[in-house]
């Protein structure tokens, strides 16, 4: 077996969407960054995401019925940032979010987010995985043209059209 290091050197190098997970399981919002974001299935629609569980988070999610997943855009690195964060008030500035009639906070600025019912929750390690039924989503219609967002090697970056490479292009770099 590898050792976590190892692990976690290896999946540095892989660049991964980054996320914004809110919930509210009674009296108190939670707020984290997330990039292990994934689809699992269309029909039914759902989605999966980990969670450290040191995270201070980690408890009240727990205890959540539902999540916001809010898929972050470049534009929305504040927010990366703010998720990521230890030690924070992440709703003190409440002209950023709002309550959805279902209860759970939502930055409305993320052009893209879904709330979802977690279905199931997995101690996995040192991790609580959790599977969601999507049941609501929200997508701006400029929400493709945002630049996207993605985290790798313990930095940020903005992907546009100038990281754009077509088939071609890589099967020729790749052959050179």
């Amino acid at each position: 077996m590898i050792t976590p290091e190892e692990f976690k050197s290896a999946f540095r190098l892989h660049p991964a969407g980054v996320a914004l997970i809110t919930a509210d399981p009674g009296g108190s919002p939670v707020a984290l960054t997330a990039s292990s974001v994934s689809a699992v299935s269309a029909d039914p629609p759902l989605a999966m995401f980990s969670v450290s569980a040191l995270s201070s988070s980690a408890r009240n999610l727990r205890k959540a019925d539902s999540v916001v997943i809010h898929l972050l855009s470049a534009d929305n690195l504040d927010l990366a940032l703010l998720g990521a964060a230890s030690g924070v008030d992440r709703f003190a500035d409440e002209s950023r979010w709002q309550r959805l009639p279902t209860g759970e906070p939502v930055f409305e600025e993320v052009k893209t987010w879904m709330r979802a019912d977690i279905l199931h929750r997995v101690d996995a390690g040192g991790s609580n995985v959790f599977v969601v039924t999507i049941v609501e989503s929200s997508v701006a219609p400029d929400a493709a043209m945002c630049e996207g967002l993605v985290y790798r090697n313990r930095t940020w970056h903005r992907i546009d059209d100038s990281t754009v490479a077509s088939m071609p292009e890589l099967i020729g770099a790749s052959a050179g």
